[in-house]
């Protein structure tokens, strides 16, 4: 038998809990000690593909900067219907979960040296066991893509689901995301419109600039602003008022504001070039009702250059 504990899950549900949802604001990692998601550190799925060992590379720094712990989540499964008698089939599932965590353990403990770097193996869907534990992460981080992935996809399901519907902040690591020849330290790059679903993606923002020393380009698109009357110029005044909020907390944080005409899909995208990182809220001012990730949200998680954060309310 290993030696890996397991935290067995089974499909939780992942909406809000009463009274939460996208305007509930994120509670930043750093600062007060009582603030929410601290529980599990920085929560990473972990299935041995490429796309998830640069996502583990990327949680393992991000765990150091912060000072917190770093916990690998294999969530295993047959991978079609089975008996619930059907224990043969269960058990090679479970020590081939086994396997891939202790191959993750071995990764992680080599890069995060002495710090706290926890296992996390669980029976379910990965999509749902991260969604599930999401609200104890400090933020969950998955690769753009994992094993089962078609040939060509730019963003698999689990990262989809997980960046639609876990609480917090979801980063999914694509493209550079380390300092490379010719990008400089790299900047954090905010898509913001004012509205109450925005702040917790500058708020994280702001966070990740401050924690990284870099300056922040904070982004408003006027044609998404709503088609009424004055709706660009109450989009453009908003923002400023939420940037402005938000800097007060992080005053050594360079801000460069950028208002521009066009839509903020392709404003982003281009922005995002020379970037460490792509912040963006579920959804804007027009999306839908009831919509868990908007058009700009889900364009920037196929096509960014670099890791992209979707942050949720808790």
């Amino acid at each position: 038998m290993s030696n890996v504990p397991s935290a067995v899950a089974g499909a939780p549900t992942s909406g809000p809990p009463p009274g939460k949802g996208p305007d509930a604001g994120y509670a930043p990692a750093t600062g007060q000690a009582a603030r929410a998601g601290a529980g599990l550190g920085i929560l990473v799925g972990y299935d041995g593909s490429a796309a998830s060992e640069r996502a583990l590379n990327w949680a393992v720094r991000q765990a150091r900067a912060r000072k917190t712990a770093l916990t690998v989540c294999q969530a295993w499964g047959p991978g079609f219907p089975v008996l619930p008698d059907d224990e043969a089939v269960l058990e090679f599932a479970r020590r081939s979960g086994e396997r891939v965590i202790a191959d993750g353990l071995r990764l992680a403990r080599s890069l995060m040296g002495p710090g706290d770097v926890r296992p996390m193996l669980a029976r379910g869907p990965a999509a749902a066991v991260l969604c599930e534990h999401s609200r104890e992460a400090v933020m969950v981080v998955t690769g753009a893509r994992g094993r089962g992935g078609m040939p060509g996809l730019l963003l698999g399901s689990v990262s989809e689901h997980v960046a639609a519907h876990a609480r917090g902040p979801v980063v999914v690591v694509r493209g550079h995301w380390r300092p490379a020849a010719g990008l400089g330290r790299g900047t954090v790059v905010v898509g913001a419109d004012g509205s109450p679903g925005c702040r917790p993606a500058v708020d994280f923002a702001f966070e990740q600039a401050e924690l990284w020393d870099v300056p922040l380009v904070a982004m408003c698109a006027l044609a998404d602003a709503p088609g009424s009357l004055g709706g660009a110029r109450v989009c453009q005044e908003d923002f400023e008022l939420t940037i402005a909020l938000a800097q007060e907390n992080h005053q050594q944080v360079a801000v460069r504001r950028s208002v521009v005409p066009g839509g903020a899909r392709g404003a982003l995208l281009t922005a995002s070039r020379d970037a460490q990182m792509l912040v963006v809220g579920s959804r804007g001012r027009g999306g839908i009702t009831g919509m868990t990730l908007g058009a700009v949200s889900q364009a920037v998680l196929h096509h960014a250059p670099c890791p992209v954060a979707v942050v949720h309310g808790r």
